[in-house]
């Protein structure tokens, strides 16, 4: 497989998303990331933005399966993986809403602890376990989960071990003026758009072995390490503002993200190499939820996006200036 056949799928699958989805291009592709990635997306946005309507579109476009679970506190695990019930003098295995290819954890933060726990744990493991037996997730696994960053009351804020497990997270938009008019055309109209099918599940598998093969030099690798290490405040290499603003930086799973984010923007533009410029392209989505802000950058307004802003000039500089040896 080639990086042609890469961009020409990724493409082609999004073209036939914009026949329903309106904007959201960096929402879009985000998700396709994830999905190319193997890994999961958290959407942060205001209702009524059409990220089930994204799911689901995606689902028919590639022909996979789709599920909803709405997250509500009185949700329990059993609700999500399934559980044993007796049938016929036996007990049988009743699977849950987490047996799709494609699910929407909608308002994952209303849940308890224990449920988040046991969606979480199926989607590191992409398996769950109930009654001792193993239930293994089939592939493509994708789990794309939103929360509402304005509405707080009665919630249960995701810790931070488990928003480590997101590939990216992506801060969902208001629609444009122009893009509100057209979704308005377009869902008050008489006609509705059909999507047709474009890749399968072999297609999407083939992606994620076509990104496991574009090679990442050594000063690229080492450009990555960079962003890591610059958010650690206790870190030799830690940016000032990291310093200044940050409790704690990101875990070995943002050095990976991005990587693997940075492969898929190089495919993309059909290069089987990643540069420099791919990395600092994805370093907020896969960095501002692994950052935590302490008091003193809340009380200054001070934003994950912002501290990655100056973490990204912090190691321009020092690329562009290396210290002496």
């Amino acid at each position: 497989m080639s990086a042609a056949w890469f961009r020409e799928t990724f493409d082609g699958i999004r073209t036939e998303l914009g026949k329903v989805i309106v904007g959201q291009d960096e929402i879009v592709d985000g998700v396709l990331m994830g999905l190319a990635a193997n890994g999961h997306v958290l959407l942060e946005g205001m209702p009524g933005l059409g990220k089930t309507l994204l799911v689901r579109s995606l689902s028919q476009v590639l022909h996979l399966s789709f599920s909803r679970i709405q997250f509500t506190p009185d949700l329990m695990p059993a609700d999500v993986t399934g559980t044993n019930v007796l049938s016929g003098g036996q007990f049988e295995f009743r699977r849950g809403p987490i047996f799709a290819h494609l699910v929407l954890a909608d308002e994952i933060n209303r849940a308890t602890p224990k449920t988040q726990s046991a969606m979480l744990e199926a989607m590191q493991e992409r398996s769950v376990t109930v009654g001792g037996h193993r239930h293994t997730l089939e592939e493509p696994f994708l789990v794309m989960a939103t929360q509402n960053p304005i509405e707080q009351e009665g919630t249960y804020p995701l810790p931070e071990a488990q928003l480590d497990r997101f590939f990216l997270k992506l801060l969902v938009p208001s629609p444009s003026r122009a893009e509100l008019a057209e979704i308005v055309t377009r869902t008050t109209g008489s006609l509705e758009a059909e999507l047709s099918p474009v890749a399968d599940r072999d297609a999407v598998l083939k992606m994620r072995q076509v990104v496991r093969e574009v090679a990442v030099a050594e000063p690229v690798l080492q450009y990555a390490l960079s962003y890591v290490l610059g958010t650690q405040p206790d870190s030799a290499d830690a940016a000032p503002v990291a310093q200044h603003y940050l409790r704690y930086g990101s875990s070995p799973r943002g050095a990976q993200s991005l990587i693997t984010a940075g492969k898929i923007v190089a495919l993309r533009a059909e290069r089987f190499n990643v540069a420099k410029e791919d990395i600092k392209r994805v370093a907020k989505a896969t960095l501002r939820h692994r950052i935590g802000l302490n008091f003193e950058a809340e009380a200054d307004g001070i934003t994950p996006d912002a501290v990655i802003e100056q973490l990204i000039e912090h190691v321009e500089r020092r690329d562009r200036d290396p210290l002496p040896v």
